[in-house]
């Protein structure tokens, strides 16, 4: 039953911290170049643009919840397995989730290295 937990939370923590880093990607791209905000109006301006952007308080909603789903599945199963696991199925979802919600061009060579993360993943699990 241990195995059901620890895949349980391994793919939540995977998909909590796509959902992130997606809301991320498009609250940057909303908040515009930092280093220009930075440079006309100060760091404030920096701090306050991005902690206002709901997509930027959304994407660290996700973050705390796929940091403590971490949290548990450590508390259940080895570094070694949930580590690996979470960051490289999060690479996979990331790329998946990043062509299909941001519109990125995610050319061969990114999905057969994603193929090869899969097959790393199920070496790892068995």
């Amino acid at each position: 039953m241990t195995l059901v937990y620890t895949w349980s939370t391994i793919v939540l923590m995977v998909l909590s911290t796509t959902v992130g880093d997606i809301l991320l990607a498009r609250a940057m791209k909303q908040v515009g170049d930092l280093s220009e905000l930075r440079r006309g109006r100060g760091l404030g301006a920096v701090v306050i643009a991005a902690m206002t952007n709901a997509n930027m308080l959304a994407a660290l909603f996700f973050f705390a919840v796929g940091f403590f789903t971490l949290l548990v599945s450590l508390s259940w199963a080895d570094l070694s397995l949930v580590v690996p696991a979470t960051a490289s199925l999060t690479f996979v979802t990331n790329a998946i989730a990043a062509k299909l919600f941001l519109g990125e061009n995610v050319d061969a060579r990114r999905w057969v290295a994603n193929i090869l993360v899969c097959i790393g993943v199920a070496l790892l699990a068995s």
